[in-house]
């Protein structure tokens, strides 16, 4: 895949008090509800708010810092930090990542009556190398920019300094910077952060007829253009007739799909199911909860271009269990062209999974989460002593708790 996330930091953003998650192509989430599972994904689409908007309005649209700081703890946190490794840029590699890091500071400052008033600061440094033994830092802080050229210990660092509004973030600002300021490899981050999606489908919305004129070959992260989308992949017929595939061995009396263009003033498409034993096909609309999910899930792991990242939350909701194998593999396939990150609770999901692909996520008595819980290492010998256990098994019965090791077993 090109490009990748290797790991996130995060203090103080929601539950996530002081966390780093290992990333791989496919990093599955594994925990109760309310362990802190879904703020991982809402660390991303804070990123990809600020690229968009900016960072102020970005947490202002949240509630401000202090909604979405933590809240667990004898007093509240005065800093939140986010910080990315990651192999986006042309020369960089797993021991030589490009590094993102965001800080930002609350603090106090008196008002002219004389009573305390809040402010925010924000400090980010972005560094990249650029060819063999060279790198590049920016820096941002205050109203200063920094970008620094790093050479070999032989020769002097050069610098330059520029001008940036107060609380402008770097990443929705410094991609406008000329190519020899590194306003490119400043670019390529935030395009790829920018392209985040978190998936969850509306079946209610999935189940109805798409307006043609939508953008057909980009899948809504909740699937409520799925008719078009599904249109779109049909016009590939090795594509569609191995999503076709995937979708009749979990739905034995599915033929076929099929689409019905719908009047009206604006032009729509409407997708019908075509089952045996049937006479008429089945509208979309009419079908059941899990063939809704299921199909938009297909449609996912079958886009030709996806964004750089896709996030999805609870990807086992509403389907059959013989379905999860056949979605554990394709999510394996679909990694070749995009990073997935995925939450569930669910063991029979979890049985499927490798240790290198679960995280295993848990939250402690003040309310921070502990992810991951417990450490790959550790998850491997736990699964070796017992005798290869499926995860899911081991999960459930408490043996991945935080605390346990494999002497525990």
């Amino acid at each position: 895949m090109p490009g990748q996330l290797l790991e996130l930091h995060v203090e103080n953003f929601r539950s996530l008090r002081d966390v780093t998650i290992p990333l791989g192509p496919v990093t599955v989430l594994v925990g109760a509800n309310g362990v802190g599972k879904s703020n991982v994904l809402k660390v991303f689409d804070l990123l990809a708010d600020i690229i968009r908007t900016d960072l102020e309005p970005a947490l202002e649209t949240r509630g401000g810092f202090d909604e979405v700081a933590f809240w667990g703890g004898p007093k509240p946190p005065s800093t939140l930090r986010i910080r990315l490794k990651g192999t986006w840029t042309i020369n960089s590699s797993p021991n030589a990542p490009d590094e993102y890091d965001l800080k930002v500071r609350r603090y106090s400052a008196p008002s002219p009556k004389g009573h305390d008033r809040y402010r925010l600061t924000r400090s980010e440094s972005f560094q990249f190398k650029r060819t063999k033994g060279r790198g590049r830092r920016i820096t941002v802080s205050g109203e200063r920019a920094t970008v620094i050229d790093t050479r070999p210990s032989s020769e002097l660092e050069d610098s330059s300094e520029f001008g940036i509004q107060r609380f402008s973030s770097g990443l929705s600002t410094l991609p406008r910077l000329a190519s020899t300021e590194g306003g490119f490899e400043v670019g390529m981050v935030a395009d790829r952060l920018s392209s985040f999606r978190v998936f969850d489908v509306d079946v209610d919305a999935a189940r109805q007829p798409s307006r043609l004129n939508r953008d057909y070959a980009y899948l809504s992260s909740n699937a409520d253009n799925l008719a078009v989308f599904l249109n779109f992949l049909s016009e590939d017929s090795d594509l569609w007739e191995r999503l076709l595939d995937d979708a009749r061995s979990v739905l034995p009396q599915l033929k076929d799909i099929q689409f019905e263009a719908v009047g009206g003033p604006a032009a729509q498409t409407a997708v019908q199911l075509v089952e045996r034993g049937l006479r008429r096909p089945t509208p979309l609309a009419d079908a059941s909860y899990g063939t809704v999910r299921l199909l938009g899930l297909l449609a996912l792991l079958y886009d030709p271009a996806p964004p750089a990242l896709t996030c999805i939350e609870e990807i086992d909701h509403g389907l059959h269990p013989q379905a999860l194998n056949l979605i554990v593999n394709r999510l394996r396939e679909a990694s070749a062209l995009t990073q997935f990150i995925v939450a569930t609770h669910s063991p029979a999901l979890t049985d499927r999974l490798l240790p290198d692909e679960i995280v295993i996520c848990e939250r402690d008595d003040e309310g921070a989460s502990l992810i991951p819980a417990i450490s790959t290492g550790d998850l491997r010998a736990i699964v070796e002593e017992s005798g290869d256990l499926p995860l899911g098994e081991l999960w459930f019965s408490g043996v991945l708790g935080g605390d346990l090791t494999g002497d525990e077993l």
